[in-house]
């Protein structure tokens, strides 16, 4: 009779399937019904259903340098309490960036002192870093990241044509993968002036000097790029359905291409943010409700790639100008992907579960390497998987939000699907609102076992 560390039994897969699951050294060793054997700990997830852990490739931890906005400690809490197990952190707003190999070690350390959950970090791709991206490749980022427009900080500056250019070529060569912020950067930042210049400083204004011509001629111009230089791309947060379907299309040519989209496209409007204020401020902008349901059209159709949170947060005070142009621009909601696909795409769209379970997990860990490792229940995958009451509801409060700063577009929504379990490699780091308090996460590199 076998003896596991951990024994999990009657959960439901998203196919509907009852199972049992079995944990050793971290690692899934058994699944089926009704398994023999005993273990040092035993979970009844009956009425429960068990996915594969989520993975958010997109947020902002601002560890280290400005952690008084976020750090490893208060985001990985909530992206656990959000059902993930995993999270790629992008180059900035840290400082400094990552953009070589002494900014990663040094956030590779901060990380490993406090993060709940295996993290990844991408790596910059900068006008003044070319010659820093093999040893950064070396350090095991999971991938670059470029700005095609203003990052909103002074420490990361944005690519212009040549850098993008010739870092995907050095990009392509060392088997690596490049992710753009894809928005003009002439037409941006011309609209913005001409709007301050003339006294324009409100939400319209704001929303009016980033229009989708920006964002898909970006994208457009990224795609040319990559098919020329044969470098893996990715578009991160899409807010258009013109967006998604030149990524559809260069990919039909046989160019290698993805995107993801965001939980804030899918469920607000450019008429939330008019209502919500700068809580809501991102970039590119919330869209009309068109561009959201055509989004919506393309997660059902297996279009994009994963949705991610780009979670990025700052203290409240940041938000407070009445300059719309001079608020932070970036929304909190790690915490909330999974319940808002579970809301608003399982609960009112009748989404199926498997198709969800793709989109934060399965998906995410192919498109970098990291499968079966990350994003699978199966025998030989490391044990990350999340407990979830599907039925439950409840209203998000202010003080139910683990971040360093309470503050989110979502207070107040009814959500649907409640995370009572979510568990690292077989261990609980979260559980019904405790956190784990010791630090088990682990750097993960593309292609390799952690």
């Amino acid at each position: 009779m076998s003896t596991y560390d951990l024994l999990v039994r009657n959960g439901t897969l998203a196919s509907g399937e009852t199972i049992d699951l079995a944990v050793s050294a971290g690692t899934i060793v058994a699944l089926g019904r009704e398994l023999t054997g005993s273990a040092q700990e035993e979970i009844d997830a009956s009425g429960l259903y068990l996915f594969p852990g989520g993975i958010d490739a997109h947020v902002h931890i601002n560890e280290p340098g400005r952690t008084h906005w976020e750090g490893f400690a208060t985001g990985s809490r909530a992206l656990a309490a959000g059902g993930m197990t995993a999270f790629f952190d992008m180059p900035l707003n840290s400082t400094p960036p990552t953009r070589d190999a002494a900014a990663f070690r040094q956030k590779l350390e901060a990380a490993q002192q406090a993060s709940l959950l295996d993290f990844a970090f991408w790596g910059a791709l900068q006008p003044d870093n070319l010659e820093q991206l093999d040893e950064l490749v070396e350090c095991g980022v999971i991938g670059f990241k470029a700005f095609m427009s203003e990052s909103g900080t002074d420490d990361f500056q944005s690519v212009d044509d040549l850098t993008l250019y010739e870092g995907m070529q050095r990009i392509a060569k060392l088997g690596s993968l490049l992710a753009v912020h894809a928005e003009n950067l002439t037409l941006t930042r011309a609209l913005a002036q001409r709007a301050r210049a003339q006294g324009k400083t409100d939400i319209r204004a704001y929303l009016e000097s980033r229009p989708i011509i920006a964002e898909v001629e970006a994208i457009q111009r990224a795609i040319l790029f990559a098919d020329e230089t044969g470098c893996p791309l990715h578009i991160v947060h899409v807010s258009c359905g013109a967006g998604v379907r030149l990524v559809i299309e260069a990919r039909a040519r046989g160019v290698d291409v993805s995107c993801e989209t965001c939980p804030h496209y899918l469920v607000l409007t450019e008429e939330d943010v008019e209502q919500l204020g700068a809580v809501a401020k991102c970039a590119p902008p919330l869209r009309p409700l068109e561009e959201q349901e055509a989004l919506w059209d393309y997660v059902r159709r297996g279009e994009i790639a994963f949705v991610a949170s780009d979670h990025s947060p700052a203290p409240r005070e940041l938000k407070e100008h009445e300059d719309f142009f001079a608020a932070w621009g970036g929304i909190s909601g790690a915490q909330s992907t999974l319940p808002l696909l579970l809301t608003e795409g399982y609960a009112a769209r009748r989404l199926p579960l498997p198709l969800l379970v793709e989109l934060i997990s399965a998906r995410v860990a192919r498109r970098f390497r990291l499968w079966p490792q990350k994003g699978s229940l199966t025998v030989g995958s490391d044990a990350d998987f999340v407990l979830v009451r599907l039925e439950k509801r409840y209203t998000l409060q202010q003080d139910g939000l683990f971040y360093r700063h309470q503050h989110s577009p979502y207070i107040g929504r009814e959500m649907q699907g409640v995370i009572e379990r979510t568990v690292v490699r077989g261990q609980t780091v979260y559980l019904e609102g405790w956190h784990a308090e010791r630090p088990y996460g682990r750097l993960l590199r593309p292609g390799a076992k952690v």
